[in-house]
């Protein structure tokens, strides 16, 4: 399993989600890199103010204190402690400084920053596990899951959970590149046939499909080389119980 304690990737996940354009995609031919996938999935939510929002598998925390921006409270929870720590020192300290990674072994200087018009003392962050939630994690008005789904060891599981989390008329922002991979997802509880039919198949009795739409995003390795994904992105509404 990918090791995400390590610095390397603390340090990408802090440039995915607070780095400016030119330091997320420094090169005119990836143009796409303009494009801020982490803060583009929280606005798939309604813009109404609502109270208590989840946001599962928050990484470095910028989801979560873009949703104070429409939340009266947000918890973050991610499975890496590192991740955790990096977003508690943003929330109480506004910037963290990392090395981010140019190439060979040089690596420069960089500075997180908190996103503009957003409530830090709104958010509280803990490490967590997506399958394993306290039995209290329930009546949530908003469940955000980022690029979460197909790094689990039971995918289906975590789905069925979904409809006891949120709160009727409760809005789910899910994003997935369907990436299944055996270092995480075991082949078994892999979807058969097409990804996004099963997704729909599962969430479909008890929530209302919104929109969807196919939204790149981009993770720099370093200088020259860069992974680029496209999640499917989607909005649903919990259907009253």
């Amino acid at each position: 399993m990918q090791d995400y304690e390590s610095v390397k990737l603390l340090s990408e996940y802090l440039l995915m989600h607070y780095g400016k354009d030119e330091e997320r995609m420094p090169w005119v031919i990836g143009g796409i890199g303009s494009l801020d996938f982490v803060s583009r999935t929280v606005e798939y939510f309604s813009p109404k103010r609502v109270g208590l929002s989840l946001d599962l598998g928050c990484a470095v925390g910028r989801t979560s204190f873009l949703l104070t921006k429409t939340s009266k409270k947000v918890i973050g929870i991610d499975f890496s402690q590192s991740f955790i720590d990096a977003a508690n020192t943003l929330k109480e300290e506004g910037s963290i400084a990392y090395k981010m990674h140019e190439e060979g072994e040089r690596w420069v200087d960089a500075v997180a920053e908190l996103p503009p018009e957003v409530d830090p003392e709104k958010v509280r962050f803990a490490q967590g596990d997506a399958m394993d939630l306290p039995a209290g994690f329930k009546g949530f008005d908003r469940v955000h899951a980022s690029n979460l789904l197909c790094r689990l060891p039971d995918p289906l599981a975590f789905l069925d959970s979904l409809p006891g989390m949120l709160a009727d008329g409760g809005e789910l922002v899910l994003a997935t590149p369907f990436s299944w991979l055996e270092q995480y997802t075991p082949k078994e509880k892999w979807p058969q046939g097409d990804s996004w039919e099963w997704l729909q198949q599962q969430l479909e009795p008890h929530f209302e499909l919104v929109r969807d739409s196919d939204e790149p995003f981009i993770i720099r390795e370093h200088g020259r080389k860069f992974q680029l994904g496209v999640s499917k992105v989607s909005l649903w509404k919990k259907r009253a119980s």
